[in-house]
């Protein structure tokens, strides 16, 4: 939002300087990006007047000037048509800035003549592109600063120029009349009411208007009124100098006038060319390719259910984005309908959104305007078109109803204090809220038409404590805990996530945070993809589903470290899943990716592809870190994205606390990753909690007496996996066997049988084993591998 500080006081009765005013806009909330004031660039620009200008002795287009200047007489070299003896001009010294053309002057010698500053045109000044000349003035005095001279004869030339940044909740701040009424409630001067339009009607409207019913949601209110016997022409001066003060460009006088009550009160118009619409103007949607040459001479294809102002001939305007060209107001326009409407904000920004135009009507409507200044707008307008173009005005007609904006929030004083640490007195409390348009009723506060953004109690104190200003807090000390130790904030499963991280970067893994959204796809590869966990409004398409799994996210991140060169990598992430699209419907989860080898090279051959057994290594220690019972079982019932064969459930019963293994190939492939790839994925919410709530570690048990080992081997059928013999062996005497592991395999016996070695771990707790004692644990476990598996005991 810009404005000049001139077109501000035409709003607000001020005195304050203009740094005083900048400060307090930035403490309104209004941050102030930029002030370009043209007096701070002209400051040391005195004025000085030729006495003589002779002919350079070796240049027919310079002349050797005598200027008097406050510093006594002066010589100039000067190549002006213009510059000639007795003339008023302004002078730049050695040392004095250019800003028109970069320069800092100094002592130059043209020609072989010394030339000591420089006479200055309206460009290099920059007040505008005129440089035929340098500048004369009709008056002044020798040595008066030019920026004085500008002040007393001309002084919209060094009007400042500020360009304040309006957040989204703050529309009524897209006016200058909107900021004046900020400053005036601060405190900063006296804010001018909006003059009250006296527009006499002379006939009926010509053209009506009416709005479809299936988009009344979208443009509830639409407005207007024929003027005709125009004159459209340049504005007048003070108004194009008004637009290239703010970077518009002035293009003929209904359509500056259009941009002057934009920017002035807030109040996007549109002017048609009355005698290019043909028949009735109609509100409805947009059907499928239809195609409208806006006014910015672009041709665009309107989406489906967009609401378009229409006559018989088809589009005629973008309601709330932009108008269109065939009708627009021209310089030979003698017949206008003045158009005022309100549309609904969320349809302008959809539109807008999807036909990619930017103009300022969007930017306002997109935020919401004040709807009810909606007539009132029209007849200022119509007003100033009859001033400045003639032609008289037919009456008003209108199609829907304007929005109920009339709400009203109880007004505690008390909550200023408690939400946000300002005693101020209750009736300057009051005094604030009406002087930003609140309407007091008892202690109830209705909210004014130009503030959708107010919407409850906490609004009303948000007003107060912006208009007296936040500067005024002071830091209060934190309330000292009560003794003794606090109460723990995290909760154990938090704790446990901590932990695991933990865990995961001392294995030397490398943490990843990927979005929770991934695409259809990679969802469907994974077990998820399903219209439960769509999302409605995506960022991106390949951000379209919650993701079902942490892996998908891993595998992209090494998809493109491979790609740029990196091979072998150990990733890890921690964070939600969803299995659906309700409340509950969502877990924590450890992840870890392994792809590449296990070292770099050297000559030593220590380096190996990672295997499962490195993924399933990695899922004991986390689960050994988070306090996992160490007697889990292993079971093959996977997931359709992990190998079959080479991958396991870590489990107690039904209840699967990890997967390791070897991702599928077919997954490995669909995602681009240059496998293999192992994986573990821990689900931290299934590890059983322990049941003495404790923050103390167990004691350290150790064993007093020695363990004895005994190996057994024993022929089963092929298919026979290790694991059930394991599992067998162990069940054998669950008190004394500590552990049994598998040491060797051998395949290829006569009968096609193979061969598992094991090593039962045996550790007495009370006495010492004796040999008979022993030999009765290894017939136990003889007799449940045989029963268990089929095998024999390998002599």
């Amino acid at each position: 939002m810009k404005f000049t500080l001139s077109w501000l006081k035409e709003h607000l009765e001020t005195t304050a300087p203009l740094d005083q005013i900048a400060e307090a806009l930035t403490d309104l909330g209004l941050e102030v990006e930029e002030i370009v004031d043209p007096a701070a660039r002209l400051r040391p620009f005195t004025l000085a007047r030729v006495l003589e200008a002779e002919q350079h002795p070796d240049a027919d287009r310079l002349r050797v000037c005598r200027v008097l200047t406050d510093e006594g007489e002066r010589q100039i070299v000067c190549g002006a048509p213009n510059a000639r003896a007795g003339i008023t001009v302004v002078l730049a010294k050695p040392g004095d800035y250019v800003p028109g053309i970069d320069v800092t002057l100094g002592v130059g010698r043209i020609r072989g003549v010394e030339s000591h500053g420089m006479m200055a045109s309206e460009r290099e000044l920059e007040l505008s592109d005129e440089h035929e000349g340098i500048i004369e003035l009709p008056s002044g005095e020798v040595g008066q600063p030019f920026v004085d001279w500008l002040a007393a004869h001309a002084p919209e030339r060094i009007d400042p120029m500020i360009h304040v940044k309006i957040t989204p909740n703050r529309p009524d701040a897209l006016g200058v009349h909107g900021i004046a009424r900020d400053l005036a409630a601060r405190g900063l001067g006296v804010l001018k009411p909006v003059p009250q339009a006296q527009v006499q009607a002379r006939f009926p409207c010509p053209i009506g208007v009416t709005i479809q019913p299936e988009i009344a949601d979208k443009a509830p209110f639409f407005s207007g009124r024929v003027v005709r016997g125009i004159t459209n022409g340049p504005a007048p001066e003070w108004l194009q100098k008004r637009l290239r003060a703010i970077g518009l460009r002035p293009i003929n006088a209904l359509v500056d006038i259009t941009n002057f009550f934009t920017y002035d009160l807030n109040r996007p118009l549109h002017v048609f060319d009355a005698a290019r619409i043909s028949g009735d103007l109609v509100l409805r949607a947009a059907q499928e390719g239809e195609r409208i040459v806006a006014l910015d001479d672009k041709t665009y294809t309107l989406p489906q259910g967009a609401v378009v102002i229409c006559d018989d001939s088809g589009p005629e305007s973008i309601a709330g984005v932009m108008g269109g060209a065939a009708s627009g107001a021209q310089a030979d326009t003698t017949d206008v309908f003045i158009e005022a409407a309100y549309f609904d904000p969320i349809a302008t920004a959809a539109t807008g959104r999807a036909m990619k135009i930017n103009s300022d009507a969007r930017y306002r409507f997109e935020r919401g305007i004040d709807p009810e200044f909606t007539l009132q707008g029209l007849d200022l307008a119509t007003q100033m078109v009859i001033e400045l173009c003639g032609g008289e005005a037919s009456e008003v007609v209108t199609a829907g109803a304007l929005p109920d904006c009339d709400r009203a929030y109880r007004l505690d004083p008390a909550r200023t204090a408690s939400l946000v640490g300002l005693d101020i007195p209750a009736d300057r409390q009051r005094a604030t809220l009406e002087a930003l348009g609140f309407r007091m009723d008892g202690d109830l506060a209705h909210v004014p038409s130009w503030r959708p953004d107010v919407l409850g109690e906490a609004d009303l104190v948000e007003e107060i404590a912006r208009i007296a200003s936040l500067t005024g807090l002071e830091g209060q000390p934190l309330p000292r805990p009560q003794a003794g130790v606090p109460r723990p904030i995290l909760t154990p499963l938090q704790m446990r996530e901590n932990a695991a991280r933990r865990q995961a970067a001392a294995l030397g893994y490398h943490e990843c945070v990927t979005y929770s959204f991934i695409d259809r796809p990679s969802a469907a590869l994974f077990g998820g993809g399903g219209d439960d966990v769509r999302v409605e409004n995506p960022i991106s398409s390949e951000m379209t589903h919650l993701r079902p799994d942490l892996l998908p996210g891993l595998l992209a991140a090494a998809a493109r470290n491979q790609a740029r060169g990196f091979a072998d990598l150990a990733l890890f992430e921690i964070g939600p899943v969803f299995t659906g699209g309700e409340p509950g419907e969502q877990v924590t989860q450890l992840s870890g990716l392994l792809v590449g080898a296990t070292a770099p090279r050297d000559p030593f051959g220590s380096r190996r592809k990672v295997d499962l057994y490195d993924a399933k290594a990695d899922a004991l220690a986390v689960l050994a870190a988070l306090g996992a019972p160490a007697r889990a079982q292993i079971n093959r019932k996977l997931d359709g994205w992990w190998h079959p064969g080479r991958a396991g459930n870590i489990a107690l019963g039904p209840n699967v606390l990890a997967t390791f293994g070897e991702v599928h190939p077919k997954v490995l492939r669909d995602l681009d990753v240059k496998g293999p790839a192992m994986a573990f994925t821990i689900r931290l919410a299934n590890i059983p909690f322990p049941k003495a709530k404790s923050a103390a570690r167990p004691p350290l048990e150790l064993m007093e007496l020695q363990a004895v080992e005994r190996d057994f081997a024993f022929v089963v059928d092929p298919h026979i996996e290790a694991l059930t013999l394991a599992n067998a062996a162990q069940g054998a005497d669950k008190q004394l066997i500590e552990r049994v592991t598998v040491f060797d395999q051998f395949t290829g016996l006569e009968d096609g049988r193979k061969s598992i070695a094991i090593t039962a771990r045996l550790q007495p707790r009370d006495k010492t084993l004796t040999d008979a004692e022993i030999e009765a644990v290894s017939r136990k476990i003889v007799e449940k591998v045989e029963k268990a598996t089929g095998g024999v005991l390998r002599t």
